[in-house]
């Protein structure tokens, strides 16, 4: 199903019903404006009986009327005053049929089972003028809306009222958002008293906002809090991972691994029976995100062996056909795993952690002294591990899988240093930076040790010609260079641990 996407970015004010629009033709690069003209516009809003998109700011539509009906669905930025906005026109998705999946999919992690249903039925009469620049481009435009609204929740009711609305278009800039912003208070607009139209239709709703801390938090406020973040950035990671965006499978990996770093990292702060499902389900999601993660970097880094080589078309599917297949295969895997009750019952109990979280017997302690504890332990691991990678023979398969061990052990002690940054511990700070230097040298090491794996299981097949086999042995070579210096690296941060 064919969907466009843009960024909106525009103005919102609230005005008296009649009162008259300025004439903007005095900004700044307008040259001129068109005609006003006038549509009717018809709009039926969805969202499930928790009001888990409104509570998001999130809006999901459908619309008549106007140069743009369809199905809509608009999402927040980080630009201030703009919001992405997904549309599907009515060839692709009837507006007599269910809400469609170009739609539905990219909030799944916020509805999950949850029915969508309609909330509000909107009604507009807008008018429209549009200003243009040089050689007619058109730069913004301005909407007069009068507003009927009526509440489809229980004990809803209708209103109405009206605003203005000041778009940028393509030519637009931030000079002319401003002048807009000031001609149209000095015209006697005043702020918007919400967000968006549906909000002000169905009135409150249970927004969800950035977790806060207390000047002197406790434990439990701390790993909370750590937790919000992380969920939320798995949630806004769902949706990209969804459509294969660049680098989304390793970002929300990574914000598994760090909600089940909290879990683990402070397990007497929250109640260690209550939290081990949780965390087992999020070592899992991992693990399937993992496989198609593993599989990028390994086509990354066959990538760049390959540059400065003219390997045969042999050599270039033995070293990425069947890792490309595999990443294929993870992928879909996760999206069958991310489409599933089992994913969705996992993010509903991070809400529960963060909604009511069981308190373990370290939960009152003061931050500054659990997580000192926390790194404390951890270090100690670390070099536990480090004594133990002293007696076994370098370079054996015990001694890399050590490394392996160590890594794990930095990248957790990272996390543990992460999650007290807004403690302001300014003594934790250097060991994280040394505990990234490791976990970066050992991740390394580690990619390189199951590449050179891969060339080793491609030569024994014996299906290579004589000038590949040559190239495959430079590339073992310069992965084997690469190796040790990923392991004096780690050496030489180890000692400042």
């Amino acid at each position: 199903m064919a969907a466009s996407e843009q960024v909106e970015v525009e103005l919102k004010f609230d005005v008296d019903p009649g009162h008259v629009a300025p004439d903007l033709r005095a900004l700044p690069g307008v040259v001129s404006a068109t005609e006003p003209q006038t549509f009717s516009l018809d709009a039926t809003y969805f969202d499930t009986e928790n009001l888990d998109l409104a509570g998001n700011r999130i809006t999901m539509r459908r619309r008549t009327g106007g140069g743009d009906e369809g199905w809509h669905l608009k999402r927040p930025t980080d630009i201030p005053g703009a919001r992405r906005e997904l549309r599907v026109g009515f060839d692709e998705a009837p507006a007599d049929g269910d809400v469609p999946d170009a739609l539905r999919i990219p909030v799944l992690a916020l509805t999950r089972c949850r029915d969508l249903q309609p909330v509000a039925v909107i009604s507009t009469t807008r008018t429209v003028t549009r200003l243009l620049g040089v050689d007619e481009e058109p730069l913004a435009e301005l909407a007069e809306d009068l507003v009927t609204a009526q509440s489809l929740l229980p004990g809803g009711h209708s209103q109405q009222w009206a605003e203005w609305e000041f778009e940028l278009l393509s030519g637009g800039d931030a000079k002319l958002l401003k002048a807009a912003e000031k001609a149209l208070r000095a015209a006697g607009a005043r702020p918007a008293s919400s967000v968006s139209k549906l909000a002000r239709a169905i009135g409150s709703t249970p927004t969800v906002h950035g977790p806060r801390l207390s000047k002197r938090p406790t434990a439990l406020e701390l790993v909370v809090t750590d937790i919000a973040l992380h969920r939320n950035s798995l949630i806004a990671y769902d949706p990209l991972v969804r459509e294969d965006a660049e680098d989304a499978v390793h970002q929300m990996r990574v914000a598994c691994r760090r909600l089940r770093s909290v879990l683990s990292g402070f397990p007497t702060v929250l109640d260690a029976e209550r939290t081990a499902h949780v965390s087992g389900e999020l070592k899992l999601l991992a693990r399937i995100l993992g496989e198609a993660r593993d599989s990028e970097v390994q086509l990354e880094l066959d990538k760049q062996l390959l540059a400065g080589e003219n390997p045969s078309p042999q050599l270039r599917a033995a070293l990425a056909g069947e890792e490309i297949r595999t990443h294929d295969r993870a992928i879909r895997r996760a999206h069958t795993a991310m489409a599933s009750k089992r994913y969705f019952d996992l993010l509903d109990a991070i809400d529960g952690l963060i909604a009511s979280p069981p308190p373990g017997p370290d939960a009152d302690l003061p931050a500054t002294v659990v997580v000192d504890r926390a790194i404390t332990k951890s270090r100690k691991h670390i070099q536990k591990a480090q004594e133990k990678l002293a007696t076994l023979p370098e370079g054996s398969r015990e001694w890399a899988e050590q490394l392996h061990t160590i890594r794990k052990r930095a990248k957790r002690l990272r996390y543990g240093i992460d999650a007290a940054e807004p403690l302001n511990r300014k003594r934790h700070r250097e060991i994280g930076e040394i505990a990234k230097r490791i976990q970066s040298a050992l991740g390394d090491f580690n990619d390189i040790r199951i590449n050179r794996e891969h060339l080793r299981a491609i030569v024994v097949a014996g299906e290579l010609r004589a000038e590949d086999m040559f190239i495959v042995g430079r590339l073992d070579a310069r992965l084997e260079a690469d190796a040790q210096r990923a392991v004096a690296e780690y050496r030489k941060a180890a000692k400042r641990l």
